[in-house]
Parts: C-alpha cells; sequence; structure tokens
C-alpha cells in the first residue's frame, strides 16, 4: 500500500468532517 493520501481520499475526510459539523454544531 502506498503512504499518503489522493485527492479523492482528501475530499473524502473533509466531506465526512462537514457532514458531521453541519449535525453537531446545530446542538450547540
Amino acid at each position: 500500500m502506498r503512504r499518503g493520501f489522493t485527492l479523492i481520499e482528501l475530499l473524502v475526510v473533509i466531506a465526512i468532517i462537514a457532514i458531521l459539523a453541519a449535525i453537531l454544531f446545530p446542538v450547540f
């Protein structure tokens, strides 16, 4: 397996964080 992230993997991680933030922040 190669090391490091590809652009697609980076975008997926950002998307997941954005979705979690959108779900969690309105609670607070």
